[in-house]
């Protein structure tokens, strides 16, 4: 089983690779972004009928929203690359790293209803103000939080690795001539944490507390900041609607409902990077040399993806 899902992780990752070089992933941009203008227009409809006294609509408006968020979030997006960039390049459990999906999605739908009721009920803007503010400064902001983010992530990749090939080259000066007989017999004791060998004071791998640790609260929190500084348009046009007929509380629950579609999309692409991921692990597995230089590899290269499509974004953004 584990097999199989490797498996159609990795077929997946490589179908997205070649959507991208192929430029199919702006085509999705395209069809996207046309399908949420009629996502509006329907919402708009169940506005309408809300607006009427038809109570039922508002179920109508929250499913709308909810696949507007869906559909919102197949298309190119920021908080895809960089939940998926940081399940490549750190290794963080699948429950830990989906529930940072969900809240990141979460969290974006919040700041969009601060934003409006901020602005609009406190400032006095009009909606027009609200997403210029959004397109022209915090888009820009969020994209160059992840830029940051993505080089944060590629400079700990190198770094680890650097520090990999300088422990192997002293390993290699030093010749393991005096512990050599015990690898032969593997005769290894360990410390209490399980991590140094006692006999010939090395660490043979990450221990279950440094795995379970990893994806520390700065972590989580600078992921979640970096996502849902940008809010989502689709969340400002239905609250600036719903705050302008008096359906506040219609246009907050359409807003956290598209929260949900996006989680799902975003959820999915946690799950495929922490199965490449650890794919990469089992296949490495008894393989010391390799093993070792797996992690660093993975998070250079996970945080070169993230600088790579974050710079593309600020540029368009600017």
């Amino acid at each position: 089983m584990r097999r199989a899902l490797v498996t159609a992780a990795v077929l997946l990752a490589l179908v997205l690779a070649g959507l991208w070089a192929s430029g199919a992933v702006e085509a999705l941009g395209r069809w996207a972004a046309g399908a949420q203008r009629e996502f509006q227009g329907s919402m708009a409809g169940a506005i309408r009928a809300l607006k009427a006294g038809q109570p039922a609509a508002i179920w109508g408006l929250v499913g709308l929203s909810f696949a507007y968020g869906v559909v919102h979030a197949a298309g190119p997006g920021h908080g895809k690359v960089l939940i998926g960039g940081y399940g490549l390049g750190r290794r963080v459990p699948l429950v830990k790293l989906s529930a940072v999906a969900l809240a990141s999605s979460l969290a974006q739908a919040g700041a969009a209803v601060a934003l409006v009721y901020g602005a609009i009920a406190l400032l006095g803007w009009g909606g027009e103000r609200v997403e210029g503010l959004t397109e022209r400064v915090l888009a820009p902001a969020s994209y160059g939080a992840i830029l940051l983010i993505g080089a944060w992530l590629a400079w700990r990749g190198l770094r680890g690795l650097m520090r990999r090939v300088r422990e192997d080259r002293g390993d290699e000066g030093q010749g393991h001539h005096h512990h050599e007989h015990h690898h032969d017999h593997h005769d290894h004791s360990h410390s209490g944490d399980g991590a140094v060998c006692d006999t010939c004071g090395h660490a043979h791998g990450p221990t279950l507390a440094q795995v379970e640790s990893a994806g520390s609260l700065r972590d989580i929190l600078l992921l979640i900041g970096g996502i849902a500084i940008r809010p989502c348009t689709g969340a400002l046009f239905l609250l600036v609607i719903t705050w302008r007929l008096d359906l506040a509380a219609a246009g907050v629950a359409g807003a956290f409902a598209m929260g949900l579609g996006t989680a799902l999309v975003t959820i999915a692409v946690a799950i495929m990077a922490v199965t490449l991921r650890e794919g990469t692990w089992s296949a490495l597995e008894g393989r010391g040399g390799a093993l070792r230089i797996a992690g660093p590899v993975l998070e250079l290269a996970a945080g070169a993806v993230v600088v790579l499509v974050a710079g593309q974004l600020l540029l368009r953004a600017l």
